[in-house]
């Protein structure tokens, strides 16, 4: 009896530990790969970084890196592999808006502010990276 109860009450309280797994967890739907890039906005590779809305596309992730410039000091970074579908393979780009990411294998879309999405069939945001900028490089992790 003692340790089916000590069973239960492990079994409790692991529970939040495997919820985490959920299919509407975006981090189990694109693959979890290694990120640390650092990018130079001031080398001319970059030079579409420079103005507030500007934007980049750059090698990493699972499937690339969108770079996108919110402020002075801000930056967004979503892997571009669209959460619809993702053993397709297709990825993000930007509408002609500049506002929106569009998945043009489904036509999901998802907001460049925030990675939402604002049209399905998707239902999973994209996957975003944290960023860090010291006034010349953007850092980009998965840490």
């Amino acid at each position: 009896m003692r340790l089916s109860l000590t069973f239960l009450v492990v079994a409790i309280l692991s529970l939040p530990f495997f919820s985490n797994c959920s299919k509407n967890n975006p981090n189990s739907v694109i693959p979890n790969v290694y990120v640390d890039v650092q990018i130079n906005i001031n080398e001319p590779s970059s030079f579409d970084l420079q103005p507030i809305g500007g934007h980049l596309y750059h090698l990493g992730g699972a499937n690339g890196l969108l770079v996108y410039r919110v402020s002075l000091d801000e930056f967004k970074c979503y892997d571009r592999q669209s959460t619809y579908e993702p053993n397709n393979w297709c990825n993000v780009e930007i509408d002609s808006t500049g506002f929106s990411l569009i998945d043009n294998c489904s036509g999901s879309e998802f907001s460049i502010f925030d990675g939402t999405v604002t049209k399905g069939p998707a239902t999973i945001p994209l996957k975003q990276y944290q960023t860090t900028f010291d006034g010349t490089f953007i850092t980009i992790t998965n840490q």
